[in-house]
């Protein structure tokens, strides 16, 4: 069966002057209808017919024969029913052959895949149709005109989902038996429609058609690997949750072990798309099937053969807070939790720390002499449970400070009632499960207890003084809280007497002037770019 492609291209497009030889995304858009005939499984000749000889010589290029077309089927006023026939008629005298079927391709459809094509052209045979019109499915409640009068296309107003089809045209392709064509159509008698996918039907008349398809193409599938336990906490879901939604117009997909519940729940109480493994292998057997662009390992130290494997099944390794022996051999290593760089493939250090979105819009509160509220936030599961090590002191400070109120900020991962974590009012002491907006919280306050991992940069952010507790010998190595960046910070938390805590908070309540210099050593570090650095890393 023999099956000709023509792609028409005029060089005189007026809404988007040149377009067919314009870049589209570091192509000339006529490449991607040529490139899309060419890997086609059924179509047997692609021809370009075109009044400009730098069309035809990019077209040429790529792989597609030409046709210069004359200059009366050129003009604005005619219609593609003569050009592809006149193009049709002169391909077949050339080639001294006649074709079975004749599909037009327009140029103005790159995000058209060449898999929807060929889908297309089985159809059509296998229905034996004359002809076959790509489409989008675009139910509306749409309005008419009718004798002068503005009057209602439908019958009955329905949601979106139960109104019945209503195709439109793509001009992606246009599939037509030869014996049915002239000069002056390309329909038959037997006419079926081939609905194309939403993100496949742009067809670019505008600069905004223009616009949206080039961000289409950019669209990177992104893998995002990481797991929340208790003895690793919740810092890496949540940071990777952070990239997900500002990853929007990306395929982006979570993959996390399915033996870690905490990590598991907050992924899917985020409606994110994602799967589950056992193991490793599973994993590399997940990304051979799925074929990302881009993974985004957030699960510590690496080994070299681990990151190895990755390289050989995606186009780009991106390791978050790996300090082991496979950091060397990823694409990109992004350390913001620590200061000094290893490798030449480091980015490291609070520049690159990625705040979530409430933070980003959060402002800094007017500080306060007298200090009102204090809040405690040990991270999403809180491993050496310095929540209930600070709970008790927060119970002898209200006895001396009953101005003072503590709320007690507790993650998914955390079991208040196992510790008997309870709010007491008399006491001034508040306890607050997995909150949704602890920024609201972290503004209200006038001193933080924290441990040594990302919450830390959330209240240098907001300017909220702070006591640090390390969770573990790790968290030691995150220089960022100290007192140059406005850090009382005590050392590990649970070889830290509760006399100590005590004596400490007890000083910072009675010294404004120390709590308004760490404010301001807080709010002199720019961390609301983090994310866009991050970002960029991760796609360019």
């Amino acid at each position: 069966m023999n099956i000709l492609a023509v792609i028409p291209a005029r060089g005189g497009s007026k809404g988007i002057p040149r377009k067919n030889v314009r870049l589209m995304n570091g192509e000339p858009l006529i490449s991607y209808a040529i490139k899309n005939s060419l890997c086609s499984k059924y179509i047997t000749d692609v021809v370009v017919t075109t009044d400009d000889e730098e069309i035809a010589s990019i077209s040429e290029c790529y792989g597609a024969e030409t046709m210069l077309r004359d200059k009366g089927l050129a003009e604005d006023h005619i219609t593609l029913d003569p050009v592809i026939y006149d193009a049709t008629i002169k391909t077949e005298k050339q080639k001294n052959k006649t074709y079975d079927i004749i599909i037009t391709l327009q140029p103005t459809s790159p995000v058209l895949k060449a898999s929807t094509l060929d889908n297309a052209i089985e159809n059509f045979i296998e229905n034996n149709y004359d002809t076959i019109i790509s489409a989008v499915n675009r139910p509306h409640l749409s309005w008419g005109e009718k004798e002068n009068q503005i009057v209602p296309k439908y019958e009955k107003r329905l949601n979106r989902q139960q109104l019945p089809k209503n195709y439109v045209e793509t001009g992606a392709f246009f599939i037509t038996k030869r014996n049915i064509m002239n000069e002056n159509t390309r329909i038959g008698e037997t006419v079926s429609i081939y609905e194309v996918p939403e993100e496949e039907s742009i067809d670019i008349d505008s600069t905004e058609d223009w616009l949206l398809c080039e961000n289409l193409l950019k669209k990177k599938r992104i893998v995002l690997r990481c797991d929340g336990y208790k003895e690793i906490g919740m810092g890496h879901i949540y940071h990777c949750l952070t990239l997900a939604y500002a990853l929007t117009g990306h395929e982006v997909i979570f993959v996390t072990n399915e033996k870690y519940k905490e990590g598991l729940k907050k992924i899917q109480d985020s409606y994110m798309q994602y799967t589950t493994i056992q193991n490793d292998q599973d994993f590399f057997d997940f990304l051979e099937v799925y074929k990302p662009d881009i993974v985004v390992n957030d699960c510590l130290d690496t080994e070299e053969e681990y990151i190895k494997k990755l390289k050989e099944l995606c186009g780009k390794v991106i390791s978050i807070e790996d300090m082991g022996e496979g950091a060397k051999y990823a694409d990109i290593v992004i350390n913001a939790l620590y200061s000094q760089k290893k490798n030449c493939n480091e980015y490291c250090g609070e520049k690159y720390v990625c705040l979530r979105n409430e933070f980003l819009i959060s402002k800094p509160k007017k500080f306060h002499e007298v200090v009102e509220n204090i809040l405690v936030v040990f991270g999403g599961t809180d491993p050496s449970n310095l929540t209930q090590k600070v709970y008790q002191i927060a119970k002898e400070i209200t006895k001396t400070h009953p101005e003072i109120c503590f709320t007690f900020i507790t993650g998914i991962g955390y079991n208040c009632e196992e510790d008997n974590l309870v709010s007491e009012e008399d006491q001034h002491i508040k306890v607050l499960k997995n909150v949704s907006n602890i920024s609201k919280y972290m503004q209200q306050a006038d001193i933080a207890f924290t441990s040594q991992g990302r919450t830390v940069y959330e209240l240098a952010s907001l300017g909220i003084p702070s006591i640090v507790l390390a969770q573990n010998q790790r968290e030691l190595l995150h220089t960022f809280a100290q007192m140059p960046n406005g850090f009382m910070n005590l050392g590990l938390g649970i070889s830290i007497s509760a006399e100590t805590i005590k004596n400490t908070l007890e000083w910072l309540i009675q010294t404004p002037q120390i709590r308004e210099e760490m404010r301001e050593l807080m709010l002199k570090n720019d961390l609301k770019d983090g994310l866009n650095r991050e970002l960029e890393l991760i796609l360019n």
